[in-house]
């Protein structure tokens, strides 16, 4: 049912705002709170994160013999009450445990945002639900970035009201438990597996990983790349805003895009993300020119993103692939966490006094991995397709 379907997407929605929402009006808040240090502020940003790498592995391992319905309940409470209180937070202190509690919560659900699709729907159907989930994802997050801006402007208590939306999750949550999960065909992928194909998922794993780091370099570099070429932090947040809206855009149309380009799609994505980003290293290149690097790099990565949850999914039999799609998804927090610090070793290593360097090394990286790829796609289901 299509109630059913909105609920299962509701999780999708919610999965990607820990942190990152607010991430507009942190300045904001270092001024609400004069006496806060850089650290104690950007922890609203990243302890979430902290915790949702260790809650993930936790709820992809309770899914194998507790109710997924149980866990998504807790957690999502979890996660609507850590909201309520940031809203209603009078110190710094109180927001940063009410945002290390919302990544308790977060950490529950984000395996459940794919794992549910993976239930419910089958085939060519999984797939495209799986690139729907993931653009719902990243429309959520470009929506919320825009309302908190402007909710913050009347209250920055009110730039919270973002945290509440699990409440629409915890509404439809019975309508999902009264819905029969799509059983796997009985000649499915999944259905072949016995245990965990371990080779894969860890393939999986690191091929996801890369591809994360070398995009994020859009998110972390943009506005220092912007500020050398003297353009406003609005046009930064611009080439940001498109990233995110190309990340979404393949989500839509993804089961058409697999049936198109079969076992060429990660190696015909990964040269279209290289080429984006060597654009965005071009010196004195027009505007227009980061606009386009920043969209064809979200192209790239979002349409192998909810492949690769696909195939975490058929790697595995029915009830190990929440556990699956745990251990893939959180190598997507590792590379957010380890990224700066990644970033700011390479610039010393190459000396670098400027920011386009960054974008050239993971540019050149990605096409290094394109042409590995290219080499393993008919050998390795990690590289190309499989079944």
């Amino acid at each position: 049912p299509l109630i059913t379907l909105i609920a299962i997407l509701s999780v999708s929605a919610v999965v990607s705002l820990p942190g990152l929402a607010i991430s507009p009006i942190l300045d904001d808040i270092s001024h609400i709170f004069p006496h806060s240090t850089q650290l104690e502020v950007s922890m609203l940003e990243s302890l979430p994160s902290l915790m949702i790498i260790p809650f993930m592995l936790l709820a992809g391992r309770w899914s194998v013999d507790k109710s997924n319905i149980r866990i998504l309940v807790i957690g999502t409470l979890i996660f609507l009450l850590s909201g309520i209180w940031s809203m209603l937070s009078t110190h710094l202190v109180e927001l940063i445990i009410a945002s290390t509690i919302m990544g308790v919560g977060a950490g529950m659900i984000i395996p459940l945002s794919t794992g549910l699709i993976v239930q419910y729907f089958t085939g060519n159907q999984r797939v495209r639900q799986l690139g729907v989930s993931s653009a719902v994802n990243n429309l959520t997050l470009v929506v919320a970035t825009s309302v908190v801006g402007y909710l913050a402007d009347v209250s920055w208590h009110l730039a919270f009201v973002v945290y509440l939306l699990p409440l629409l999750t915890l509404v439809l949550i019975p309508t999902i438990s009264r819905t029969k999960p799509q059983p796997e065909p009985q000649g499915g992928a999944q259905n072949r597996q016995t245990t965990l194909n371990r080779r894969v998922i860890i393939g999986l794993m690191l091929f996801y990983f890369a591809i994360t780091y070398l995009s994020l370099i859009v998110t972390f570099n943009t506005s220092y790349l912007a500020a050398e070429r003297g353009l406003s932090s609005e046009k930064s947040g611009l080439i940001i805003s498109l990233f995110f809206l190309a990340i979404m855009a393949p989500g839509f149309v993804l089961d058409k895009i697999v049936a198109w380009l079969g076992k060429w799609l990660n190696f015909v994505s990964l040269v279209v993300m290289g080429l984006g980003l060597v654009l965005m290293a071009l010196k004195q290149a027009p505007v227009a020119m980061l606009w386009v690097g920043a969209i064809l790099t979200g192209l790239g990565y979002g349409v192998m993103q909810p492949v690769i949850y696909d195939k975490a999914a058929t790697n595995a039999p029915p009830r190990l692939s929440t556990l699956a799609l745990s251990l893939v998804m959180v190598v997507n927090y590792l590379a957010i966490l380890v990224a700066p610090f990644i970033i700011d070793a390479t610039d010393d290593i190459f000396h670098a006094t400027h920011h386009r360097l960054a974008y050239l090394v993971n540019g050149v990286l990605t096409f290094v991995l394109a042409t590995i790829t290219l080499f393993m796609l008919r050998r390795s289901p990690v590289f190309g397709s499989d079944d």
